[in-house]
């Protein structure tokens, strides 16, 4: 046995691009041959992204996927291990995995768990596998696996069964709160267990609403941390196997972040993702004083760049002045362009053309929310006009239970806080302060209670519980799946808990219209929580 270098190309791959992915990693095992790396490891599907979805099923993919195959075939003294889409004579598709050297394919590797849970719809696009891929080199004998396969104790028993020393794993594990420590700590115990090596190769970046932290790791039969890379950024890593100890050196370990940081990162990575690849030159938003916009607003600059944004203040009657002050405040410290857009005439002009409609009907939301969707249509003007992205900024509290106008402040093509909880945003935004010379969120903004200023003295509480009670009830029922009699077990009072449950469930019909935004929780308003938005269910036990 000798000793070798391992690379892993934590990249993020353009979904559907495959050219662009190609190029990327002949890049990357250039660099790796640099390095002196003997191999060079790819996440999972890397030739034409995850999750591409209804692409898979393109007519051409076989054809542009072994375009890619004649391109990789080119790179030379590096063994490369990668994902792509296997499609078979016989009409069979898979998740796969190909080895190859020196423009020869070594092997091919068929994924044997087909995840068809929560965010993950693989049953749909692939055939299951059936057989390992074992394969020696330099003395040294690699198993292939992808993703769920690893998760799978009796798929990664029978893998250690065939001798393997090291088991590299080609991944596309979205990103959720706590989820890159959960899986170092998890597999820790896994190759202790079969006493294995293990090199994990996650992708990085974000695909639509999905969000990928890449944390590659390598992990020796110990449960040693030899390798593990940074969180949501693009990295080539090369972890050292020393066949006189018959373990992988201990080299560059990135510190896990702390929650606060993970998330907020996420969000930055999400949103930049989102925007560039989309097309678009900048994003515009309204910026109105308050916590959720002003946070919006700080994610965006340190996404794409302050010359890119653009901040509306929209003021009305109710408006507070400080809210003015505080919005113009924030979007100087920050650089980005900003204006000032009165609304008193929009919302007179409707008010005055409803009149012979609504006669002298009292006062209601209707009224406030022509105060929104004036707003509202003013930012998609401007966004029409100039081609930027809008950023909604509502987040998971207000969206889960309908405190957001449709066509109001719901508008925009990309919400960047829609699986964050009030209450988180809130941490996020002192977060973002205590990293910044001085603070980029005006401290008011954080410390005032919050208010859509839709009426006078409004605050958010006349409509709803406190938010630290509000985010409690939500998450037992959202986050935990809870029923609304266990929820009052709990301890809430019950007409507290079936007010949010009842506002929950008859706002689906909302949050379907909404835009889609970035996943950071195990139960996001998107692919994995699909109720129907008329039904006759009871809430109860």
């Amino acid at each position: 046995m000798k000793s070798f270098k391992i690379a892993l190309a934590q990249f993020s791959p353009h979904v559907g691009n495959i050219d662009a992915n190609t190029q990327k990693m002949i890049e990357q095992a250039n660099l790796a041959k640099k390095g002196n790396a003997d191999l060079i490891i790819f996440p999972e599907l890397s030739t034409l992204g995850y999750p591409a979805d209804d692409l898979i099923l393109r007519p051409s993919l076989t054809k542009r996927t072994q375009q890619a195959f004649d391109q990789l075939a080119q790179v030379k003294d590096i063994v490369m291990v990668f994902g792509f889409v296997n499609q078979t004579e016989d009409g069979q598709r898979f998740n796969s995995a190909a080895v190859m050297k020196d423009g020869q394919v070594l092997g091919i590797y068929n994924k044997q768990t087909l995840p068809n849970y929560a965010v993950f719809d693989e049953k749909r696009y692939f055939n299951e596998g059936h057989q390992h891929l074992v394969f020696e080199y330099l003395g040294h004998k690699f198993g292939v696996l992808i993703c769920e396969d690893v998760w799978s104790l009796n798929v990664v028993q029978q893998l250690a069964q065939l001798n393997v020393d090291t088991v590299v794993v080609l991944n596309s594990s979205p990103y959720e709160v706590g989820k890159p420590q959960h899986r170092i700590e998890t597999m820790a115990a896994l190759v202790k267990q079969l006493n294995i090596n293990l090199v994990y190769c996650n992708q990085v970046g974000g695909h639509d609403d999905l969000v990928f932290d890449g944390t590659s790791f390598v992990l020796n039969k110990s449960g040693e941390v030899a390798l593990q890379a940074a969180s949501f950024q693009e990295n080539l890593s090369i972890a050292e196997y020393d066949a006189t100890n018959l373990a992988f050196s201990k080299t560059s370990i990135t510190p896990t972040l702390d929650t606060m940081a993970e998330i907020y990162q996420s969000l930055v990575m999400a949103t930049r993702d989102y925007v560039q690849r989309s097309g678009f030159p900048g994003v515009i938003l309204g910026l109105s004083g308050g916590i959720d916009s002003a946070l919006t607003l700080a994610i965006a600059v340190d996404a794409i760049g302050a010359d890119k944004v653009q901040a509306v203040m929209m003021p009305y009657t109710y408006t507070a002045q400080i809210s003015v002050e505080d919005a113009a405040e924030q979007a100087k410290t920050l650089g980005v362009t900003f204006g000032i857009a009165e609304i008193n005439p929009i919302v007179n002009g409707f008010l005055q053309t409803l009149y012979p409609f609504f006669g002298d009907a009292p006062v209601d939301a209707t009224e406030e929310n022509l105060q929104a969707r004036s707003r509202g249509t003013l930012l998609m003007a401007l966004s029409n006009k100039f081609g930027n992205l809008v950023l909604s900024t509502g987040n998971k509290s207000e969206v889960a239970v309908g405190y957001c106008t449709l066509y109001g402040d719901m508008v925009g093509g990309f919400s960047v806080l829609k699986d964050v909880y009030k209450t988180i945003v809130f941490e996020l935004a002192k977060y973002r302060n205590s990293i910044a010379d001085k603070p980029v969120i005006p401290e008011r903004v954080i410390t005032r209670p919050p208010s859509a200023e839709l009426r006078p003295d409004q605050v958010d509480q006349d409509s709803l519980p406190p938010y630290e009670v509000l985010d409690a009830i939500l998450y037992s029922y959202i986050e935990e799946d809870m029923s609304q009699d266990d929820i009052i077990e709990k301890g809430f009072e019950e007409e507290v808990v079936k007010r949010v449950i009842r506002l929950v469930d008859v706002n689906e019909y909302k949050r379907r219209q909404g835009a889609i935004g970035p996943r950071i929780s195990s139960r996001a308003f998107s692919r994995e929580r699909r109720y129907p938005i008329v039904n006759g269910w009871k809430a109860g036990i």
